[in-house]
């Protein structure tokens, strides 16, 4: 009887809404309305309401949608008989559909999302065996060796334990390659791995053929393993001391229980963070989805397996055949056709790993593309808004997370429909300047509002605009060539060990100034059509505004394209660990600054100690996580400073034999509290005028400095031209 009140009370809600939304008002009214809505939403903003106030200044904002939404639908688009005018009208309609479709289904997932969980150690006796899967393909040993060791010493019991190598770079079709490249590669790798895995006590494991590319590869660890539990990290994914602990207690509570994820950390920034200078000051772009999208899919038991940092049961994945690999995105084809099977899932929002991301901008792109590509597969194939088995809020989670990357095709449309009427004179939008401002421009800033209300201190104005503006031009033709072929892609790895030598353009830089051209022509044209069209003033200036924003984007994509020269690929992480440090026999105490996956800064108290050459072998001295032994690592000395008595030293480590692969792993992810405090550290909301302030400079400063790369290093723009032909 409650659940029929419940219905019946939001049914008749919604009714009201309705017609208060299609209410026939002048524009002076709307005008002060939607004032007064962005005003009540602004006050709620500052004094921080949560709760049930949050709830209304978003049911508020979505009035104002449902609004814009009546108006844009009656009252703008141009009539059929004009086809040149309706046809680009209509797309520009549906774009904005789109984005409005979107946005429902965001508030529906994270209006408000699931508090963090805490914590859920197995209970004393009662440790599951659990496999600890490390899928690779063509990863470099040196990186293995240190996700391998991090893994072997996760605290768990030893005999619960089994850490596994699952090589699909050596097997047994590669080693019997045509390509004798191929041949002796994968046979050298081959035994390479298996004498690293001896050394640092794992198994190693390879098959017959590379079949379904990473799901049989995990397919086929399953079939040789037999641990109640199946924890997953990809190559370059070292996980933390705790991260079992964290975790397998949860699979205690639910026997239905078939995945714990947790969040992807990664020491190093994306291509676009690099060349911006943001990831020390700004979140990353994946803690909004794991941060607060993944909260808010959990409150729905719709929180997804992605890929890497989860843990498993074994016996869920039985009933379904495995890991699916129908789709190249396995880890959310496997999470939906468990969940429509009547699986439960858990989200434990605290980075447990520490991984690297694609470090060079066509890498990235490269990444996005087969992820965008696996989505549209998952739409086609298993369809989630009709998925049986589904509930509807796990349909309509589903549905929001793979129709996001159809993002290209609107972006595209936003992009270039200003220049419809800037160089054609087609009118595609219907309106005056008036009523511009009266509907079009209160739902941009109530839009913008709702995101800052949803996102906070996750996304900060604008960056979303430009994630997706740098990807669209690339990944465009990726999701058409998915939705009219969606068996063709294939799954690729992406190379995450790169690092950019040398200042330069992105070979796939070309198309990035092409349209920055394009819309600064259009600029000129709107400047010089509202001083020879002085009657239409009002229309161009909109239209030019809104050219300008793209404008805006575009100018500070030119300098996500201009890759900056680092000689690292990751950044190095605060530690403040006692330590000794050895050298020429004499040990000197000292303390560990920071780490990163390459090497050490190391404060040295040594009076008289004169700076040692470059090269100069070291050694640290210290104790691991849990550990009552001290370890000695060897180091080669890279750089030093003095400062009185402390000579700071800059070190690269040295791992000769396995144990020092361990010691490495414990100096860089065994504590994982130190990935929270980096994430807490740059996670501050702007609020939306501080940060479109913020967005506009930085735009202005990148705009600049491509177009000092492109004008300036024509060899970059020759080697990018090659590059690509070479692609080709």
């Amino acid at each position: 009887m409650r659940k029929v009140g419940i219905i019946l009370f939001w049914g008749i809600t919604s009714l009201c809404l309705l017609a208060l939304v299609s209410l026939p008002i002048n524009l002076q009214t709307q005008l002060i309305a939607s004032i007064a809505v962005v005003t009540f939403m602004a006050v709620i903003k500052i004094l921080r309401a949560e709760g049930t106030w949050r709830l209304t200044a978003l049911a508020f904002g979505t009035a104002i949608v449902m609004r814009y939404v009546y108006w844009r639908t009656t009252s703008t688009l141009p009539p059929l008989n004009q086809p040149e005018n309706f046809i680009p009208g209509f797309l520009l309609y549906l774009a904005e559909m789109y984005s409005v479709m979107m946005l429902a289904l965001s508030l529906f997932v994270v209006a408000m999302p699931l508090p963090p969980r805490p914590s859920r150690a197995a209970s004393e006796g009662k440790y599951p065996s659990v496999d600890v899967f490390v899928p690779t393909y063509n990863e470099d040993a040196a990186l293995l060796a240190n996700t391998l060791a991090a893994a072997k010493a996760l605290d768990y019991p030893a005999d619960k334990l089994t850490v596994w190598l699952l090589d699909d770079g050596g097997t047994v079709q590669k080693r019997n390659s045509a390509n004798l490249l191929e041949d002796q590669g994968a046979k050298a790798r081959h035994n390479d791995l298996q004498i690293l895995c001896r050394d640092l006590g794992v198994n190693y494991l390879t098959r017959e053929r590379n079949e379904h590319a990473k799901a049989g590869n995990l397919n086929n660890g399953m079939a040789h393993s037999q641990g109640e539990l199946l924890a997953i990290f990809d190559a370059d994914h070292a996980p933390a001391r705790d991260f079992l602990l964290e975790t397998v207690g949860y699979f205690e509570d639910d026997p239905k229980l078939f995945l714990v994820q947790t969040p992807h950390f990664f020491l190093n920034p994306d291509p676009v963070e690099r060349n911006l200078r943001t990831f020390e000051k700004m979140p990353s772009e994946n803690e909004m989805f794991y941060g607060i999208i993944q909260r808010g899919l959990d409150k729905w038991n719709a929180s997804f397996f992605c890929g890497s940092a989860a843990v498993l049961r074994r016996k869920a994945l039985d009933q379904t055949g495995g890991f699916s690999g129908v789709s190249i995105t396995e880890d959310c084809e496997t999470a939906i056709d468990l969940h429509a099977s009547g699986w439960n899932s858990v989200y434990v929002d605290r980075p447990l790993i520490a991984g690297l991301q694609p470090a060079t901008f066509a890498s990235f792109i490269g990444q996005r593309s087969r992820w965008a590509q696996g989505m549209m597969q998952i739409l086609r194939f298993k369809f989630p808004p009709l998925k049986r088995g589904l509930s509807i809020p796990q349909r309509l989670c589903y549905t929001s997370s793979t129709l996001f990357w159809l993002f290209p095709f609107p972006r595209t449309i936003f992009l270039f429909a200003p220049l419809f009427y800037l160089f054609f004179d087609l009118e595609i939008f219907t309106a005056s300047g008036g009523e511009f401002l009266g509907y079009t421009l209160a739902y941009m800033l109530v839009n913008l509002m709702m995101q800052n209300y949803l996102y906070g201190s996750f996304r900060w104005p604008w960056i979303s605009e430009l994630y997706e503006y740098v990807q669209t031009i690339h990944l465009l033709p990726a999701v058409i060539s998915a939705i009219l072929n969606p068996r063709k892609p294939s799954f690729k790895v992406t190379a995450k060990d790169e690092s950019v030598l040398v200042s330069r353009l992105s070979e796939i830089s070309r198309p990035f100034f092409i349209i920055f051209g394009v819309l600064l022509f259009a600029l000129g044209v709107t400047i010089y059509r509202v001083y020879t069209e002085p009657y239409k003033a009002d229309v161009t200036l909109v239209v030019g505004a809104w050219n300008l924003l793209n404008l805006v984007l575009a100018g500070c994509a030119l300098g996500v394209v201009s890759e900056r020269g680092e000689l690292s690929a990751t950044r190095r992480v605060k530690v403040t660990r006692r330590c000794e440090f050895g050298l020429a026999d004499q040990w000197y105490p000292a303390t560990i600054d920071d780490v990163s996956a390459n090497g050490a800064r190391i404060n040295v108290f040594a009076k008289n100690l004169s700076s040692p050459p470059v090269d100069t072998r070291g050694l640290i001295r210290f104790k691991t996580h849990g550990g009552d032994i001290e370890e000695i690592l060897p180091v080669a000395i890279r750089n030093t400073q003095v400062a009185g008595d402390i000579v700071t030293v800059g070190c690269l480590y040295l791992p000769e034999e396995a144990r020092h692969h361990s010691l490495v792993a414990d100096l860089i992810f065994a504590n994982s509290q130190q990935w929270t405090q980096f994430q807490l550290s740059r996670r501050g909301n702007p609020g939306l005028f501080r940060g479109t302030v913020w967005f506009f400079g930085l735009a202005f400063y990148q705009t600049t400095r491509g177009l000092i790369y492109f004008f300036s290093n024509p060899g970059a723009r020759d080697k990018a031209r090659k590059l690509t032909e070479a692609k080709k």
